[in-house]
């Protein structure tokens, strides 16, 4: 069974107060005759039922008081709307709303938002790469695995991407005698690099290329494969996947000018 502590500032869980059913609707009787010392009441009696829904989430020190109160607004929206006519108990209403509020407070803190589907297509290229490398002892190349699993080349890379943790602009990555630099030192703002005629130059010069020269540049830069992955799949050296990648961004710079 699981078992988690939760300790919230200012408050000693381990006297928190429980009240039975029938003093629950009868603190109700009272709330909806206008009574808010009732409320107040029905608040303080069900503060443990918050921090047993609050146990079943990963919460850190930093945030536990956040999510506290948090749950404690939906503990507070449950008293609110609890019809005592209804027939059932007040918790089976309010376990709903307070994992509500919780739930939504922890989706809306997230910095970087990754779709369900996204991150279940990185689990299963993971799995596929494991399974492939503990039989044949090298990696599967982008295209075996799309083949594989029946996804585009390009989701690759990105569905692999979605599980890396983000990483603050303000990250220091170089330390010296005092001067610090970080990431955002590094970042360029490229919202107005590529105006649309530039945009239009680039398609054509991609149209401008030989196949073999189209294979690379689109496997390089769209498909984010190696020059290793494209030798094998081109049946030609490494060195030359390079000299034909190099000679095609020329070609591309030309048209772009």
């Amino acid at each position: 069974m699981y078992n988690k502590k939760v300790t919230i500032t200012g408050i000693n869980t381990n006297n928190l107060k429980t009240i039975s059913n029938e003093e629950t609707y009868k603190l109700f009787e009272e709330y909806k005759k206008g009574n808010q010392l009732a409320k107040e009441e029905l608040v303080n009696a069900n503060l443990k039922l918050v921090l047993s829904i609050l146990k079943r989430f990963n919460t850190t020190e930093d945030n536990i008081n956040d999510m506290f109160q948090i749950g404690c607004i939906g503990l507070i929206k449950a008293i609110d709307n609890f019809d005592i006519t209804i027939g059932v108990k007040f918790s089976t209403y309010a376990v709903p709303l307070i994992l509500g509020e919780i739930k939504r407070a922890f989706r809306d803190s997230n910095p970087i938002r990754i779709s369900r589907g996204i991150k279940e297509i990185a689990y299963k290229i993971l799995e596929y790469k494991e399974k492939y490398i503990n039989k044949y002892g090298v990696e599967p190349s982008n295209e075996l695995i799309s083949k594989k699993l029946n996804i585009e080349e390009y989701l690759i890379a990105y569905a692999l991407n979605s599980l890396k943790e983000p990483v603050s602009i303000y990250s220091p990555i170089y330390n010296e005698s005092g001067d610090t630099i970080y990431l955002l030192d590094q970042l360029s703002i490229k919202e107005k690099e590529y105006d649309k005629e530039t945009l239009i130059a680039l398609r054509k010069s991609l149209n401008k290329l030989k196949d073999r020269e189209k294979k690379i540049i689109y496997s390089r830069y769209f498909y984010g494969k190696t020059q290793t992955e494209l030798s094998k799949e081109l049946e030609i050296s490494q060195a030359q996947v390079s000299r034909i990648e190099s000679n095609a961004l020329e070609k591309m710079k030309r048209y772009i000018k």
